[in-house]
């Protein structure tokens, strides 16, 4: 259709509407800080919403629309949150542990096991349900496990697991 036979009113009004964030299926398990995460998010949330509604017609239509889906992810992750005991444990990997392994390189790596919404790869916080968080998962010191990755399948040792600081 071409774009003269579009109403610009419908339009603008269609920009306005973002796309929703897709709530993942799997179990919202997360750890003491992944809780104080979402708490603090969605505390955040409510107080951009509330200073957008409260500029009346100047406000930014797009940020507000932003922000109000974002609550509803946010709140909806904070509602279904299972918050798991704290790992204590060094003879398996439980949410909350740090881990240490070697790849098939010989290289060392260190990740510790979180929620999906504390996940952050760059800073070595894995989500438990992704596929290396999966690997781990149960393993012990000694354990070789297989990382099924999208990249080709990898043997990875468990070398160490330290208690949830």
């Amino acid at each position: 259709m071409s774009r003269a036979f579009v109403n610009e009113d419908q339009a603008a009004a269609q920009a306005d509407q973002p796309v929703e964030r897709r709530v993942s299926e799997q179990p919202n398990y997360v750890t003491a800080q992944g809780l104080a995460q979402l708490q603090q998010r969605v505390a955040e949330l409510n107080a951009l919403r509330t200073e957008l509604q409260a500029q009346g017609e100047q406000a930014d239509k797009q940020r507000l629309a932003d922000s109000e889906r974002d609550l509803r992810y946010f709140s909806a992750r904070l509602q279904s949150a299972q918050v798991v005991p704290r790992a204590s444990a060094t003879d398996k990997v439980q949410i909350g542990s740090r881990v240490t392994y070697i790849d098939e390189q010989n290289r060392q790596h260190q990740v510790q096991l979180v929620g999906e919404d504390q996940a952050d790869a760059a800073h070595g916080l894995i989500n438990w349900g992704s596929p290396l968080g999966r690997a781990l998962l149960g393993a012990a010191p000694g354990d070789e496990v297989l990382w099924r990755r999208p990249a080709g399948d990898q043997s990875i040792e468990i070398v160490a697991i330290t208690p949830e600081v």
